[in-house]
């Protein structure tokens, strides 16, 4: 099973937020944090072009990294639902995987100051270059918010889950081809265990 981070699993709006105002006054350039959160998903560097001019974002994203241990992490809070979720595929038997956007070493960061014990965790993928981290994994089904992350399961051979939790409406989630729409994973863990009825029942391999 694979699952998307920011604003899937984590709530991490309110700590990027303050990561990037504290970049904002390092660089002295106005950032609108608020404008930063409502797109979360695409890689760091994509944001920060909004703001900056191309010869500055390396070193602005070097600087981000540094400090979002200490400012965002703490910041960061679990989404609605997020441990039900984890824990009914561990019910199962279920292994997990966490494929983001998000650098490898700030997400499992995340994921521990959370207290999640997941299988395997893949940073700074974003959009169908997901695919291949959820391939390698064996991921049946892939859940993000994102739709980037339909086209994520889609590349990666799985079924795909989104939750309208992040900047995309049910609505817009479902047109862009999501295989099933959720609100939120409070309601996860009804549908996961009967597609596992469904799957087994079809005697398929359910990761």
């Amino acid at each position: 099973m694979g699952f998307d981070l920011d604003l899937t699993l984590a709530d991490t709006r309110a700590g990027i937020a303050a990561a990037f105002d504290v970049l904002a006054e390092r660089l002295g350039v106005p950032i609108d944090s608020a404008a930063v959160v409502s797109r979360l998903g695409p890689p760091l560097e994509e944001e920060l072009a909004y703001w900056l001019p191309a010869a500055r974002i390396a070193e602005a994203a070097a600087f981000y990294r540094q400090i979002y241990r200490d400012i965002a992490v703490p910041l960061t809070r679990p989404m609605a639902g997020a441990a039900q979720a984890l824990g009914a595929v561990r019910r199962a038997g279920g292994r997990v995987i966490v494929v983001t956007g998000k650098n490898e070493a700030d997400a499992r960061r995340t994921i521990r100051f959370l207290g999640w014990d997941v299988d395997e965790v893949a940073g700074s993928v974003f959009g169908a270059e997901k695919g291949v981290a959820l391939m390698d994994f064996g991921a049946a089904v892939y859940v993000g918010d994102h739709v980037k992350d339909i086209d994520a399961a889609r590349a990666g051979g799985a079924v795909s889950v989104t939750v309208a939790t992040g900047p995309y409406t049910a609505v817009e989630l479902r047109d862009h081809g999501s295989d099933v729409v959720l609100a939120d994973l409070t309601v996860f863990a009804d549908w996961y265990d009967a597609w596992r009825i469904r799957e087994i029942e079809g005697d398929s391999t359910v990761t």
